[in-house]
């Protein structure tokens, strides 16, 4: 007997614009409308997507990477209880460097029904935009705030023949960049910034062109690292 479909509520992972306020379903327009609550990263910042999309007297909680394990349960027994209850992040997928792992594992565990809206993404956008291979990829979240690890990180990358796409600081890209073109000045590097914003830019090149040029113009932004170990157009197709 399936616990769950007694259960007439659930938690609704909800995917938000990664720049532009325009960048949202339909579907997850209406399930923002009809929840009961909102769990947000940062209210103050889910605040205005949610005026300018017109939704509002909704009851907002936070949710974030230091509350989640104690405010899972809360929001789990409300979902078991009735309530429909959307969960946002501050920007793009959550769950994706952002919370909602341990919601999801409280739901999975409990039988509490959950459903993942599809929507926009700061890591296929960029591997995208990029140009480069996309038939395999991995994704390596934050990079360590530690050279050394970074280094590990990045020679993993390279080694693997897959495109490999990381968020970065832009306190640290030119430090993570003079990394990788010691590991590799020929590796092909993507720095994808400010995505789907008015400044979005896109800097592709080797690991050593990409550099210089970000010394010359010290970015600003949020930014998307992607790079590929392969510099022969051929090893790509074999």
């Amino acid at each position: 007997m399936d616990v769950s479909s007694e259960i007439s509520g659930r938690i609704v992972i909800v995917p938000t614009p990664i720049g532009n306020l325009g960048d949202i379903t339909l579907r997850a327009l209406e399930t923002l409308r009809s929840a009961d609550r909102i769990a947000c990263e940062d209210t103050r910042h889910s605040a205005p997507l949610l005026a300018h999309h017109g939704i509002s007297g909704k009851t907002l909680v936070s949710l974030h990477e230091h509350n989640e394990a104690r405010r899972a349960p809360d929001l789990i027994a409300a979902a078991r209880a009735g309530e429909t209850i959307a969960v946002i992040s501050d920007a793009g997928m959550p769950g994706i460097s952002d919370p909602g792992y341990r919601l999801i594992q409280g739901c999975i565990d409990s039988a509490t029904p959950f459903e993942v809206l599809p929507g926009p993404s700061a890591v296929i956008t960029a591997l995208i935009g990029s140009g480069f291979p996309c038939h395999a990829f991995r994704f390596g979240g934050f990079l360590s705030v530690k050279s050394g690890k970074r280094r590990t990180s990045l020679t993993a990358a390279l080694a693997s023949g897959e495109t490999a796409i990381f968020f970065e600081s832009p306190h640290r890209i030119l430090s993570t960049l003079a990394i990788l073109a010691e590991i590799d000045p020929a590796a092909r590097t993507c720095v994808a910034r400010e995505l789907t914003k008015k400044f979005e830019t896109y800097h592709r090149g080797s690991a050593a062109e990409v550099l210089a040029h970000f010394q010359a113009r010290p970015p600003k932004g949020e930014i998307v690292l992607l790079v590929h170990g392969a510099s022969d157009p051929k090893e790509e197709s074999e």
